[in-house]
């Protein structure tokens, strides 16, 4: 994508965004005084040999303005390996940045947000996984990559909401256990189920707060108030809505099946708003409808927050993991990256 280079063209792309979050109400004022910034932190990365990634829920002029990469989980995992310069600077939240570090154990990685954490990852630990190891000893261990580079430590198998379907069933082992995730687990019973692939699968309790949100009984009301309605959700959602939905699929499939539908079909996006701004302003002629359903952990990044970890890197968060735990983790990774090439 092509980045802004004026305080005009940015507020022309963004004065399309209405997903009814005060973050993303956007003026030509308010252009005209993120502009600087942005030239900064631009100029910043230069000088400090620096590069950025960004999460597709971050906010829509970050990505706009001052990202080097971005996208979904997989796609920045990707990027990650890519990565020439020596500092890398990633909007997101810690899980996220500890993956780019197990990928790039030299470089130096910051996370600007000051909520680093997020409510699916926090919700399961290593001790935790080591306990289930006992418990299941015969059963293969997948992680969502949503993980602690502690609980990836100790599992045999990383995925996304991308690649989660076609990993789970090439694997050679029957009996799974699926974490943490247990609405994207139990989506994924029910695909195998519907493809015929015959697997055990025993999943573990956590959710992601912002998914978790969504009601599978308000489908069938914006349904009836927008004929012709396309339902397009993340596989973190409750199952009763992937069911009703049109497609299912991580950020980055979202945009795809998006790309190539009628866009004079109305759109429920069932993903964190940052996805649905970026929509907004992708695709201008297309109604978008719903309200915001914000992450307090992404919306934590901000231009600012990431100037101040380019000024003074030696007070930002960095990513510090212990050196066996990082190759244990990368084992999990490199697997995932295998599995999802075949």
């Amino acid at each position: 994508m092509k980045k802004i280079e004026s305080p005009a063209e940015l507020f022309e792309k963004l004065q399309s965004v209405k997903p009814g979050s005060v973050l993303c109400n956007y003026s030509m004022e308010q252009c005209e005084k993120m502009f600087p910034i942005v030239e900064e932190i631009n100029a910043l990365k230069k000088e400090r040999n620096a590069v950025i990634l960004a999460h597709s829920y971050v906010a829509p002029e970050i990505i706009l303005t001052v990202a080097d990469y971005d996208g979904d989980s997989f796609k920045l995992s990707q990027d990650a390996t890519k990565v020439k310069e020596d500092t890398i600077v990633f909007a997101a939240v810690r899980f996220m940045g500890e993956t780019a570090k197990i990928l790039n154990p030299t470089k130096n990685v910051l996370i600007p947000g000051p909520l680093t954490g997020c409510s699916l990852a926090d919700s399961i630990t290593s001790e935790e996984v080591k306990a289930l190891r006992k418990k299941f000893p015969e059963h293969s261990f997948v992680c969502y990559i949503n993980t602690t580079a502690d609980v990836k430590a100790e599992c045999d198998v990383c995925v996304t909401s991308s690649n989660v379907m076609k990993i789970v069933a090439n694997l050679e082992n029957d009996k799974i256990l699926f974490l943490p995730d247990r609405l994207m687990g139990a989506n994924l019973k029910n695909e195998l189920k519907e493809k015929n692939v015959d697997k055990e699968i025993v999943l573990t309790s956590g959710c992601c707060y912002v998914h978790e949100q969504y009601d599978p009984d308000l489908i069938q009301f914006f349904r009836k108030q927008n004929p012709g309605l396309l339902v397009v959700s993340h596989p973190e959602c409750h199952p009763g809505i992937a069911l009703q939905s049109d497609f299912v699929g991580s950020t980055g499939q979202m945009v795809e099946f998006l790309q190539k539908t009628n866009k004079e079909a109305p759109v429920l996006l069932l993903t964190e708003c940052g996805l649905n701004a970026r929509m907004q302003y992708e695709m201008p002629d297309r109604q978008f409808i719903g309200s915001c359903s914000m992450c307090k952990y992404m919306k934590s990044n901000s231009l600012e927050n990431i100037l101040e970890t380019l000024r003074h890197p030696e007070k930002a968060h960095s990513i510090e993991l212990d050196d066996c735990v990082a190759q244990k983790a990368k084992k999990c990774i490199d697997a995932m990256f295998e599995y999802a090439a075949r």
